[in-house]
């Protein structure tokens, strides 16, 4: 028998009905020893179901899964087992072959067959070289992460090209340099990131440049510090459609918040302004204002903006939780379609031992927008500002049944405003009278055809 189908029989025979040990491969686990070699070996003779007992496993290059040759396959472990990498590029790399969509109908069988889910659960990835990412996935069908913990590499899990339904699970991307969830330039249908926490990873939490992103779901997570101090600005969820098209995204029922310190910083930026060849088909238009995207019962503190709009379509934001936003709590420009309702924008005495002495502005930024509504909101101590919700330059506004308190400034001003509605407001300034605001509870400054009645404004 000649060595090489030697070598590829014992490496079979340590496959057993049970998850391969990697030991039984030859891998050291010490921490020592370079792992990398022995479990390539394996990979590429199609030992894709690799267990990691407990150990410090080192790698120097990327473990290379072609789904096509491999088959199935998986990374695990108990949670005990480290994997060190010590070379550029990510530790784990899952590569098929699925060029459809998520319907059934588009999902060749050999993909089933040999493909389907890769999955790395239970083990922890550690980069010990300045661009050593953590998982990288490109032509994948139900990519599956779990239990998984990414920390001082570059990017965590890290979606290129094309990849269909993928789910992050009760994961930790903490501490990196680059971005903790990066879609990046990705073709990506249907993507859930849930009970994950996504932290202090300086280029952002989870970012979608590019591409063309639908069915982004972020739920129960704890999203923060995704901000390096001296970085460019970034922010702890950034969806930004430059160069593509983003859409159809829910986030729900996170804490996300800091670091006001970072210049730019963001707890969701939601960049529209996108190019979509399908909409340039249908209409000769090439631009698009990204968007159909639902924000809600979130809490949201220290940055400069809580959640800052440009460009977008069909956002709607309603039951989350302000406060700590130093330069505003929520700014909308050049948008429409946008419904904001039933939120909380508060400044909590309790946060006053943070030091801040009241630095932060909070308050709502209006600029060139049209089709909006802020129904049902408190908003509250917006601080040096020339008024706590500021609507500029828009048109067909709905502003109703807002409740405003113990603002500088006045509580509403309109400015260039036209066809709007203003109605059933409560505007009110009960702070000491050396410190209370002597504008007007509603201003407005220019514009035309609009209706502001039936509001109770604090009489001066």
């Amino acid at each position: 028998m000649k060595a090489t189908a030697l070598s590829l029989l014992l490496l079979l025979s340590a496959h057993s009905s049970a998850q391969t040990n990697v030991r039984s491969l030859g891998a050291a686990g010490d921490g020592v020893k370079d792992d990398t070699a022995v479990l390539q070996k394996a990979i590429s003779a199609g030992v894709g179901d690799l267990y990691f007992p407990k150990g410090t496993y080192r790698l120097t290059k990327t473990l290379e899964f072609d789904l096509t040759k491999t088959g199935v396959s998986s990374v695990s472990g108990d949670g005990t087992a480290s994997l060190l990498m010590e070379g550029p590029g990510p530790a784990l790399r899952f590569a098929g072959s699925h060029g459809g969509t998520a319907a059934p109908s588009t999902v060749n069988s050999s993909v089933w067959e040999r493909e389907r889910t890769p999955m790395v659960a239970g083990v922890e990835i550690v980069g010990r070289h300045p661009e050593a990412d953590g998982i990288e996935a490109n032509g994948t069908m139900q990519l599956t992460v779990s239990r998984v913990v990414v920390r001082e590499a570059r990017h965590a899990v890290h979606l290129v090209r094309r990849n269909r339904n993928v789910v992050l699970a009760d994961c930790h991307f903490y501490h990196n340099t680059g971005i903790g969830v990066f879609y990046d330039a990705v073709n990506l249908h249907q993507s859930n990131i849930t009970n994950c926490h996504i932290s202090y990873n300086g280029g952002g939490g989870v970012v979608s440049r590019g591409g063309n992103v639908r069915n982004l779901q972020i739920g129960a997570c704890d999203i923060e510090g995704n901000h390096a101090a001296d970085g460019p600005p970034t922010a702890n969820v950034w969806l930004d459609s430059t160069g593509g098209s983003i859409a159809e995204v829910a986030i729900t029922g996170c804490t996300i918040q800091h670091t006001h310190k970072a210049p730019g910083s963001a707890n969701i930026r939601l960049t529209g302004a996108g190019s979509d060849e399908g909409l340039a088909r249908r209409t000769g238009e090439g631009t698009t204002n990204e968007g159909h995207v639902t924000i809600g019962n979130n809490v949201f503190s220290d940055v400069q903006v809580n959640i800052q709009i440009q460009n977008a379509r069909g956002v709607t934001v309603t039951g989350n939780t302000f406060w700590e936003g130093f330069e505003h709590d929520l700014s909308v420009e050049k948008s429409s379609r946008i419904v904001v309702s039933g939120n909380n924008f508060d400044r909590n005495p309790r946060y006053a031992v943070n030091g801040f002495q009241g630095a932060e502005h909070n308050g709502i930024l209006l600029r060139d927008c049209s089709e909006v509504s802020l129904t049902g909101n408190v908003i509250s101590g917006v601080l040096r500002e020339a008024a706590a919700v500021q609507i500029l330059d828009c048109r067909r506004i709905l502003f109703n049944s807002n409740s405003i308190f113990d603002s500088d400034g006045s509580g509403l001003l309109l400015r260039n405003v036209t066809h709007s509605v203003v109605s059933g407001n409560l505007v009110r300034d009960d702070r000491p009278l050396e410190t209370r605001s002597a504008a007007p509870g509603i201003a407005v400054v220019g514009g035309s055809a609009n209706l502001i009645e039936a509001n109770l404004l604090q009489d001066k």
